[in-house]
């Protein structure tokens, strides 16, 4: 029961994907990630715990980029290492 959310824009996607992820977040509490695309370069940030505990301001500035993919996992497989927070690349 993860849930997930992608977009592609005319502008930054960063505060539109973790404002997606505050209203899917009762679809997995364990770990939450953004991956970002600006022309080649991926930007990603993820980690244990709450979308709203594992993005702050100065995560948010780096995940520059007008698409990206976010995720919010619950788990059921796997383990509750950071490592297993998606998405991956």
């Amino acid at each position: 029961m993860c849930g997930i959310v992608g977009i592609v824009g005319q502008s930054p996607v960063n505060q539109s994907l973790y404002d997606a992820l505050m209203v899917l977040q009762h679809r997995g509490q364990d770990a939450a990630g953004i991956v970002t695309c600006e022309g080649n370069k991926l930007h990603l940030r993820k980690d244990n715990g709450l979308a709203r505990d594992v993005f702050h301001t100065s995560h948010m500035i780096k995940l520059r980029g007008n698409m990206g993919i976010a995720h919010v996992r619950y788990p059921t497989a796997g383990s509750s290492s950071s490592a297993e927070a998606q998405p991956f690349y």
